[in-house]
């Protein structure tokens, strides 16, 4: 039977990762009323609850009762949701 060829390895050289290049983000444009809103809504959220605590429930809308400790937290709520438009 005929002898079978013996392979070589090749050595194992170590090839360094391409390097990848930085991306800047252009923070000139675009985005401004991000961070004034999301204040904005977390001010009158808290103003909102404050008040119906201070009125003893007579204010900010009378009808709605306890439940503007909910819309209070709706406003903060929404001052999240923008601030995940912040870059």
């Amino acid at each position: 039977m005929p002898k079978s060829r013996v392979r070589k390895k090749k050595a194992d050289t170590f090839t360094p990762p391409e390097k990848r290049q930085a991306t800047k983000i252009d923070m000139r444009t675009g985005r401004r009323w991000v961070a004034p809103l999301m204040l904005a809504m977390f001010a009158i959220g808290l103003a909102w609850i404050v008040v119906f605590y201070v009125t003893q429930g007579d204010l900010p809308v009378d009808a709605l009762g306890n439940w503007n400790i909910v819309v209070g937290f709706g406003f903060i709520a929404l001052g999240f949701v923008v601030s995940t438009q912040w870059k």
